[in-house]
């Protein structure tokens, strides 16, 4: 049976960060709660997310759907190297930094167990311009959707207690079709393919954000969901 080893986790609450009227964009005041530190000690996971946790714009992150977020830690010796920065768990805003199973590996609808708690995934991580900014690399947000590794996110199906060392279980899989690399696939390579949107929003267990945009862009032609990737002050 496939597992997910959690070899980090790492919670933290919105900052306002940054000095005003900061000659450099990027060190202008921004709030987020992208910053998470690791916690050794048991997390209580509810269906809203992990306690000690929060997100600053409420609108894009948390909430059911976006409760918890995962990366792959695979990932992080190429972005050292690529970006030539030393990774830690957490980097990437990740809840749960994981081992053993990758964007091609995990699908949407997986549940995973550990003890009494039940998590299933609902999408793939879709970067904002925040990661640009906490790592002042204006494209880095870019291209961690350009490669497709992107990790992803989970909904709470049963609370429970959960911290790092543990093993999840995957024990359901009703949607093989849709892993999170054909997921990415569908919404940032074949943008145009609109009947293909249209099957992957029939996914029951899609996320809400990713069926409205899916279905939206099928009926009104809407491709482009880039806006996320703008930092508001530089406009791109």
């Amino acid at each position: 049976m496939k597992r997910l080893e959690l070899i980090g986790l790492q919670v933290g609450l919105p900052r306002t960060v940054g000095t005003a009227d900061a000659d450099e964009p990027m060190d202008r005041v921004w709030k987020t709660g992208f910053f998470k530190e690791p916690v050794e000690s048991s997390v209580w996971a509810s269906f809203g997310g992990l306690a000690g946790d929060g997100q600053a714009d409420l609108k894009h992150h948390g909430g059911p759907d976006k409760a918890i977020n995962v990366y792959p830690s695979e990932h992080y010796e190429q972005w050292s190297t690529e970006l030539n920065l030393e990774l830690l768990n957490g980097a990437f805003g990740e809840n749960f930094t994981s081992s053993g199973l990758m964007e091609d590996s995990v699908c949407v609808g997986d549940v995973f167990a550990a003890g009494d708690l039940r998590v299933q995934v609902t999408q793939p991580r879709q970067p904002c311009w925040k990661l640009s900014r906490r790592w002042r690399i204006k494209d880095l947000a870019a291209r961690v959707e350009c490669t497709g590794r992107t990790g992803w996110y989970l909904r709470v199906l049963n609370e429970g207690g959960i911290q790092a060392g543990a093993s999840l279980e995957l024990v359901e899989r009703p949607s093989p079709r849709w892993s999170i690399r054909a997921a990415n696939e569908v919404m940032h390579r074949r943008k145009n393919d609109f009947s293909l949107s249209l099957e992957l929003a029939a996914c029951p267990q899609l996320s809400a954000s990713w069926k409205a945009t899916l279905a939206n862009r099928a009926t009104s032609g809407a491709a482009d969901s880039s806006a996320r990737l703008q930092d508001p002050e530089k406009g791109s």
